[in-house]
C-alpha cells in the first residue's frame, strides 16, 4: 500500500517541472504529499471505519475524504473537488479525471475477493467521480492492484487490463517526447500501468513513470501501487516516505498497514 504513496512523493517535485529521464534523486526536499497521498489516505481510513460487509462504505467515504481532505487545504485539488470537500450538500459531480483512480489501491487490500475489490472501488469513486471513464480507470487500477498483490503475472495482469479496460499498444519510450499533461484517467491510467509493466523493480517502475512526464505524481501513484503490490516495497523506501507524512496520515497508514498487512 505504501508504493501508491512513494509514487505521490517522488512524483510530486516533477509535475510542474516535467524530468523525462529515468535517472534523478528519488527523495529531494522539495518532495511532499499530495492530493494523490491524502485522499489514499482518506480512502483507508473509510475502510478502517466500515462494517465488515462494506454496507456502509459509500457513507464513510463521503465522511472521510471530506474530513480528511479539508485538513490539508493546499492538497493541490481541483476546483470541483474543493467544492465537493466543501459544500453543505455533496454530491457527485461526473469528473473523468484521474483523481479517482489515484485513490483506490487500498481497495485492493481490504476486499476480500477479486468481485468486492472492484465493488469498493466502485463505491468509494462514485462519491465524487460517477462518470463511466472513471469508474472504469479506478476499477482496473484496483484490479492490477489486486491481481499483483495475489500472485498473478504481469502478462495476466496486462491481459485482464487490455481485455477488459484499455488498449495499450505502445511502450513509454515510443510516446516520451510527446506525451502531455492528460488528466483523463483514459489519457494516464494506462500509460501508469505500461511504467509498471515495463520494469524490473519497484523503484524501476517508479522512475519510468516519472520519466514518462505528464502528470507526474499520479502516473507515479498508481504505477507505485500495482508495483508496490507485484515487487513489495523495499524497507528503506518505506521509512524515507514515511518521514514526508504527518502524524495523522500515518497514524492512518499504519492501521491500515497492520490490518491488511504490509505490501
Amino acid at each position: 500500500m505504501i508504493g501508491a504513496i512513494i509514487g505521490d512523493v517522488v512524483g510530486s517535485r516533477f509535475e510542474w517541472n516535467n524530468h523525462r529521464s529515468r535517472e534523478f534523486e528519488l527523495f529531494h526536499p522539495d518532495c511532499r504529499c499530495t492530493d494523490d497521498s491524502i485522499l489514499s489516505i482518506a480512502v483507508m481510513k473509510a475502510l478502517l471505519e466500515s462494517e465488515a460487509d462494506f454496507s456502509d462504505l459509500s457513507e464513510k467515504a463521503v465522511c472521510w475524504v471530506r474530513k480528511i481532505g479539508n485538513l490539508y487545504p493546499d492538497g493541490w485539488y481541483s476546483r470541483r473537488f474543493k467544492a465537493w470537500l466543501t459544500s453543505d450538500d455533496p454530491e457527485p459531480y461526473g469528473a473523468k479525471t484521474n483523481g479517482a483512480a489515484m485513490r483506490v489501491s487500498a481497495c485492493a487490500y481490504a476486499a476480500k475477493d477479486f468481485e468486492e475489490a472492484k465493488r469498493l472501488s466502485r463505491t468509494v469513486t462514485e462519491i465524487t467521480h460517477n462518470s463511466p471513464e472513471a469508474v472504469k480507470g479506478a476499477e482496473a487500477v484496483t484490479v492490477a492492484v489486486y491481481m499483483a498483490k495475489t500472485g498473478a503475472s504481469k502478462a495476466e495482469i496486462r491481459e485482464e487490463i487490455i481485455k477488459n479496460y484499455y488498449p495499450i499498444d505502445f511502450t513509454i519510450d515510443e510516446i516520451r517526447d510527446t506525451y502531455e499533461f492528460d488528466y483523463t484517467c483514459e489519457g494516464s491510467v494506462p500509460h501508469a500501468l505500461e511504467a509498471f509493466f515495463e520494469s524490473c523493480d519497484f523503484e524501476d517502475a517508479i522512475r519510468t513513470a516519472i520519466s514518462l512526464g505528464g502528470d507526474s505524481d499520479t502516473i507515479a501513484c498508481i504505477a507505485g501501487a500495482v508495483a508496490g503490490a507485484h515487487y513489495g516495497v523495499p524497507d528503506e523506501l518505506r521509512e524515507k516516505t514515511l518521514f514526508y507524512m504527518d502524524d495523522t496520515m500515518k497514524e492512518i497508514y499504519l492501521a491500515f498497514e497492520e490490518k491488511y498487512n504490509r505490501t
